[in-house]
């Protein structure tokens, strides 16, 4: 079924081996709670999982993967964990990834599922908004919700050279941005639209 997932990806545009390869080796019915939705877990959607959020259509995980452009030992950080799905294919192309949740209950899942699989990965329950400056600077951040504007927080912590893909918009929809830190500032690429739950701030 993955390999049959891998292969529609590869239909629809997806040329990146690396990226097609870390889907391949992911158990994406591990990540999917709901038992009604389980036999779907290799159909190229999103579904819903609690605390109203989604686990991403594995067409958009490729998409981020590939714009993000990992290079194994690369600190990636991750803006919405979620159930663990696009982190532990972060973790599959050999990123060091630090990923925050604001949702308490999907955050405490997700590390025990995550921990459980073998994937290693620095969770946090905070607001994506800020960030993780302590850790900063990363090579490569990761948006996997809508955001109405660019977090300035995010863009500081980036490195020098270094990418972050974003969706960027209202809750009707975003743009999907690759947002390039260079020595005069950023530079955006937009790579289509896509929709995602928005990213939420202010965490309590």
């Amino acid at each position: 079924m993955r390999r049959k997932l891998v292969e529609e990806l590869a239909r629809k545009g997806i040329t990146d081996d690396k990226v097609l390869k870390a889907i391949g080796k992911v158990p994406r019915h591990l990540f999917i709670d709901d038992t009604a939705f389980e036999r779907f877990a290799y159909v190229d959607q999103a579904f819903p999982i609690g605390c109203g959020q989604t686990i991403s259509q594995p067409y958009t995980v490729a998409v981020q993967s590939a714009l993000l452009a990992v290079r194994p030992g690369e600190k990636v950080l991750e803006i919405g964990t979620g159930c663990g799905y696009q982190t532990a294919v972060l973790c599959e192309l050999g990123a060091k990834v630090h990923s925050i949740e604001r949702h308490r209950p999907l955050y405490l899942a997700t590390k025990a599922r995550l921990e459980a699989m073998g994937y290693r990965a620095r969770l946090v329950h905070g607001d994506g908004y800020k960030g993780l400056p302590a850790d900063a600077p990363f090579d490569k951040i990761i948006v996997t919700c809508g955001a109405p504007e660019l977090p300035s927080a995010l863009v500081d912590q980036l490195a020098p050279g270094g990418i972050l893909v974003i969706p960027l918009g209202g809750e009707d929809g975003q743009t999907m941005y690759t947002i390039t830190k260079t020595a005069g500032g950023i530079t955006r690429r937009a790579h289509g639209a896509f929709s995602f739950v928005p990213m939420l701030g202010n965490k309590k």
